[in-house]
């Protein structure tokens, strides 16, 4: 389990603040999504594990958080990001809309939405395409819900549909099942929950499971942390969001900017799935990129009166979880 030291300064757990921002559309089950934000010497930190997520599993979450709120980031190599815009579980009408305003060369669709989704997904996967035209890349994501003979058949006709697939994440659940797939397919594979789920992240590429490295710095513990994991992969690698505010987001960009080499898009375009962001200049992508944060997010106090939690209950429950993790943390 990551550290999660209060060495340089400390965050202001008591001040926490508790937040709900609605969905656009259903994300990974939710149409709400909830958190915190925590403040401290360097700014504000977002703690936001899925409710799904124990204790334990939350606890990189919090030293992410921790890491935002007292130290920072480290100095980026590139000023600008390429991000990929997202498609979610919509009709095809609705894809082609979401990627011909996106402004991005990339697009990464949801699939896998229910058992018999296919051929929702390749009319999804190809509406895609015919936005982005041939020059642009169409890449997966099942979330690891298929099994290794349905991934390798979906794989195979929705690369056909989409033209040539740049690669598809985690279309199974284990890293045994992605070597299995990965040797059946002429597409790359991507591993995302694989890696952040692990107990060990390197296993992956030990297991000649995955061409690609998602990573995801919030359930990784931290920008330094997801750097050391990304230098032992031996694999090229990209940064996603883990579906935070701003605020959060802001420490997932300055990952992906402070990576040595950076060959793919990354899921960064994550604020185009919430109605609303907690500050006045959110993260959002101009012409397909990003702009590397120097500093932490600064809140609007308006927006947080709109968005803090309105349930008290629910607000007691997110100020227990955070103290049940920070007992779990090494001091």
């Amino acid at each position: 389990m990551p550290e999660v030291s209060e060495r340089v300064g400390a965050p202001d757990y008591d001040s926490a603040i508790v937040y709900a921002i609605p969905m656009r559309t259903r994300f990974r089950g939710i149409t709400v999504r909830e958190g915190m934000l925590i403040p401290g010497p360097a700014g504000w930190g977002e703690f936001c594990p899925f409710p799904e997520y124990d204790d334990r599993e939350a606890a990189p979450w919090l030293a992410t958080a921790v890491e935002q709120a007292t130290v920072g980031w480290p100095e980026p190599v590139r000023d600008r990001v390429p991000v990929n815009c997202i498609v979610p579980a919509v009709g095809p009408e609705r894809a082609r809309e979401i990627v011909a305003a996106s402004g991005c060369r990339t697009a990464k669709v949801k699939v896998a939405d229910h058992p018999d989704s296919l051929a929702e997904d390749l009319a999804r996967v190809a509406a895609a395409r015919e936005a982005l035209g041939p020059g642009g890349a169409v890449r997966i994501d099942a979330n690891g819900l298929w099994d290794v003979e349905t991934a390798i058949d979906r794989i195979k006709q929705i690369d056909r549909a989409a033209g040539g697939l740049e690669y598809v994440e985690q279309p199974c659940r284990t890293i045994e099942e992605l070597a299995e797939v990965r040797r059946g397919v002429d597409v790359r594979i991507a591993a995302d929950e694989s890696i952040r789920r692990a107990e060990d992240p390197m296993r992956v590429a030990v297991a000649g499971a995955a061409d690609v490295a998602v990573l995801k710095c919030t359930p990784l513990g931290g920008v330094r942390r997801a750097l050391e994991v990304a230098a032992a992969a031996g694999l090229p690698c990209l940064v996603s969001s883990a579906l935070e505010t701003s605020v959060g987001l802001a420490a997932q960009v300055a990952l992906a900017g402070a990576l040595p080499h950076l060959d793919f898009a990354c899921g960064l375009d994550t604020l185009s799935l919430l109605t609303g962001d907690v500050v006045a200049d959110p993260l959002r992508p101009v012409d397909g990129y990003l702009t590397v944060p120097r500093a932490t997010a600064v809140l609007d106090p308006d927006l947080l009166r709109r968005y803090r939690h309105p349930d008290p209950e629910r607000t007691e429950w997110w100020h227990s979880r955070l103290g049940r993790v920070r007992d779990l943390s090494p001091r």
